[in-house]
């Protein structure tokens, strides 16, 4: 049963909203009227407040999270009770689950995804320091704030490892999605079944979906008993041979082979990050605020990667200015290279390259099926990056066909008329249509009045060069829409991207 919105509790409390409800609470956003503050206040139903067992459960919360103090997790402030019903005061943070931001965004940039399960391992080490087990680590239960720090909440269902507990032996507590094999057979829980789930979790920031589905949720909880994880490479190829073996040994089932403890998943995550940021060249969100927390040697192992890319970029773009006879400036800082790229064809007379940042090119997969409609969106930026050696890959398709219309990459330049576009692929053979929109955002498919048919792409070579029927338009996106994969290849792959306008 909720109570109305403006109540004082506590002479102190005034209640300001409802922004969620449980099983056994609500939550509350409130303003504190002595600190003067807004705050989040939990309040336990009343009907479930008769319940001693689940009373003593509420008050175990409010005492277990006060003795944490972290940056990582959602901070009690106060607890008392109204109308003989009990509530917590914690900190209020600003921002989204980190369950909405995955369906809000669908799978999340690799080094993102690390760095996020980085800040959670940390909390939740935090509390098993204290004795403390969560046993409910899901998404749901992490709240991103505005500056993008992830902080765990809502240990409901936590428990001291020195408590025999108070609910009845083999009872199953927690979300099945993300439920350990030892707690979904009603075992002994530690927090090794922390470390279980929260590599469920990461598995759902790389994929975009939790790995398991079943009819109910008893049925999914036996498949985390039974089932191997699907293969996290497979569903994203794009995924290193490193965090795939984390994410292995986070979820595996024998307690003997899962991490012991949250300080070893800590240190190899953080390899991982300095490894994840070094192969794309940049480091995208908290990625960057993690990699300032690790370690100096880790630190500086990642700066030293990031140094060398950087030196051959420069080297890169020096052979450029020799051909085209142009001024290029390289940004300083190596997680924003490719602000100029090397075209796959020499310019022409009185041509010359449109500066493009690598947060310039994105993928373009309206047509999907999947939940996550997505083409290795963390990659584009390798078409603008200058590197020969990197690029963008499409997903793979089996058969020799998209079982669609077609999948894209897009630029977005300042509003422009371009004259040609120079592509770069290692898998010659595709076939494409070149696209052109105006300002405002790109439109959502293909086909679509707002994408203007500008060029095509007959039978791509290594180095293909497509004259633009622009005809004086400015255009800010540039699609390039792929139709058909080459003679029996299963994906398209393309290096660089450069457009080009009259000097």
């Amino acid at each position: 049963m909720t109570i109305d919105v403006g109540t004082l509790l506590a002479d102190r409390y005034r209640l300001e909203a409802q922004i969620g409800s449980g099983g056994m609470s609500t939550v509350y956003r409130a303003f504190d009227t002595v600190l003067e503050r807004t705050v989040a206040i939990k309040r336990m139903h009343r009907e479930i407040a008769e319940h001693s067992e689940q009373l003593e459960r509420f008050r175990r919360e409010a005492r277990a999270v006060a003795q944490l103090n972290h940056p990582h997790i959602v901070q009690v402030i106060d607890a008392g009770e109204h109308d003989d019903t009990p509530f917590i005061v914690f900190e209020h943070v600003r921002g989204e689950t980190l369950k909405e931001r995955i369906q809000r965004a669908g799978r999340l940039p690799v080094t993102e995804a690390v760095a996020y399960a980085i800040e959670i391992a940390r909390a939740l080490g935090a509390a098993h320091d204290r004795g403390i087990v969560h046993r409910d680590v899901k998404p749901q239960n992490v709240l991103i704030n505005e500056e993008g720090l992830a902080k765990v909440t809502d240990f409901g269902i936590a428990r001291t490892l020195e408590e025999h507990g108070l609910t009845a032996d083999g009872r199953v507590l927690g979300t099945t999605d993300y439920v350990s094999p030892e707690q979904a057979m009603g075992h002994e829980v530690t927090g090794q079944s922390d470390i279980y789930s929260l590599g469920i979790v990461l598995f759902e920031m790389l994929i975009g979906d939790v790995p398991f589905h079943g009819e109910n949720q008893v049925a999914v909880a036996m498949k985390h008993v039974r089932e191997e994880l699907p293969d996290v490479q497979a569903l994203r190829p794009s995924v290193g041979a490193a965090l795939a073996a984390v994410v292995d040994r986070a979820t595996a089932k024998d307690l003997a082979v899962r991490y012991p403890d949250t300080a070893d998943l800590v240190a190899d995550l953080e390899d991982v990050l300095t490894i994840e940021a070094s192969r794309r060249g940049e480091a995208t969100g908290e990625a960057t605020a993690v990699l300032r927390t690790l370690p100096p040697q880790k630190r500086q192992r990642a700066n030293l990667r990031l140094r060398r890319r950087g030196l051959l970029l420069i080297a890169v773009l020096l052979v450029i200015a020799a051909l085209v006879v142009a001024a290029i400036q390289l940004l300083p800082d190596a997680t924003t290279r490719g602000t100029n790229q090397k075209p796959a064809t020499p310019p022409a007379t009185g041509e010359q390259a449109i500066s493009l940042n690598q947060r310039d090119a994105h993928d373009y997969d309206p047509l999907s099926t999947d939940a996550v409609k997505e083409e290795h969106a963390e990659d584009t930026g390798k078409v603008l990056d200058g590197d020969p050696n990197t690029a963008w890959t499409t997903e793979s398709y089996n058969g020799g066909t998209f079982g669609k219309a077609g999948v894209g990459i897009y630029l977005a330049a300042s509003p422009v008329s371009a004259t040609r576009l120079s592509i770069a692929t290692s898998t010659p053979g595709w076939q494409g249509t070149i696209y052109a929109a105006a300002d405002g955002e790109p439109p959502t498919t293909v086909p679509d009045p707002g994408w203007v048919e500008v060029g095509t792409v007959a039978d791509a070579k290594r180095n293909t060069s497509v004259t633009l029927r622009t005809n004086g338009t400015r255009y800010r996106y540039y699609l390039v829409w792929i139709t058909a994969l080459p003679p029996g290849g299963r994906s398209v792959s393309i290096e660089s991207l450069t457009l080009l306008r009259r000097g």
